[in-house]
C-alpha cells in the first residue's frame, strides 16, 4: 500500500468524511465492476456496490494498513453479492412456494446448466492467443487478483492489465461470433 492511500484511509478511520468519498471514489468502479456480472437490474448492482461500501467503511478501523484495500474490498463486495444473491433467491422460493430446505444446493438442471457454461468458456479461453490464455484463466477460472497473477507469471502488473483487457476483448468477440461450440 502506498503511503498516500494509506493515510487517507487512517483519516477515514479518525472520521474525515472527504477520506471516505475519497476511497469511494478510488474504487467504487472496481466494486461497480466486480459485482455488475452477478445481476441482471442496475439497482441491485447499486444495491451491492453502496452496501459492500457501508460494510467496509464500517469495518475500516480493523482494516490492515500494511495490506493493499482494493483486494479487502472486493473480497467484502464478492461477499455482499452473493449475500444478496441469496436473499433473492429465497424471494424468488417464497413466490413460487417452494419447500426447498438447503438454498445452497442447486437443482440437477443448474448443474448441467452451470457445467455447460463453464465448459463453453473454457472452450473459448483454450482458443485464446497463448499470450492472454494464461492471465485469463487465472483471472477468469481461478479468480486471482492482478497482482497475484503478476507475481504467478512473473509479469510486470501493466502487462497483466493490458493482457486482461485484450483477452477479454478476444473473448468477446469469440463469444459474438460464437466460434467454439
Amino acid at each position: 500500500m502506498d503511503s498516500k492511500e494509506k493515510e487517507i484511509i487512517e483519516r477515514a478511520i479518525a472520521g474525515d468524511q472527504m477520506a471516505y468519498r475519497m476511497l469511494y471514489q478510488e474504487y467504487e468502479k472496481a466494486v461497480r465492476g466486480r459485482v455488475g456480472g452477478y445481476f441482471r437490474w442496475k439497482a441491485d448492482i447499486d444495491d451491492v456496490v453502496t452496501e459492500s461500501f457501508q460494510k467496509a467503511f464500517a469495518a475500516l478501523g480493523s482494516f490492515d494498513t500494511s495490506r493493499s484495500l482494493r483486494p479487502w474490498l472486493l473480497t467484502i463486495a464478492t461477499r455482499t453479492a452473493l449475500d444478496h444473491l441469496n436473499i433473492l433467491r429465497r424471494e424468488d422460493q417464497k413466490k413460487e412456494g417452494s419447500e426447498q430446505s438447503e438454498l445452497s444446493e442447486t437443482t440437477p438442471e443448474e448443474d448441467i446448466i452451470q457445467e455447460e457454461v463453464h465448459q463453453r468458456l473454457m472452450g473459448f479461453i483454450d482458443e485464446l492467443p497463448s499470450l492472454y490464455k494464461d492471465v485469463m484463466i487465472k483471472y477468469m477460472i481461478d479468480e486471482l487478483e492482478y497482482e497475484q497473477i503478476a507475481q504467478d507469471l512473473d509479469l510486470e502488473l501493466n502487462t497483466v492489465r493490458t493482457r486482461i483487457r485484450r483477452g477479454k476483448q478476444h473473448l468477446a468477440k469469440m463469444m459474438l461470433r460464437g466460434e467454439v461450440e
